[in-house]
């Protein structure tokens, strides 16, 4: 019986880990295009007239 829970375990913070890799790299991913669009929006703003 604690060998199933063991072997759970071990599968379950394998998957927490890839999923904690996986978050990282959206998060950052997603970062970087708001600072792309935030700049562009930046270099636009002469354009826009009112």
């Amino acid at each position: 019986m604690s060998e199933k829970v063991y072997k759970t375990m071990g599968k379950v913070g394998a998957w927490n880990i890839a999923f904690g890799v996986i978050m990282i790299v959206v998060g950052l991913t997603v970062g970087v295009m708001q600072i792309i669009h935030g700049g562009k929006l930046l270099s636009d703003k002469k354009d826009i007239m009112f």
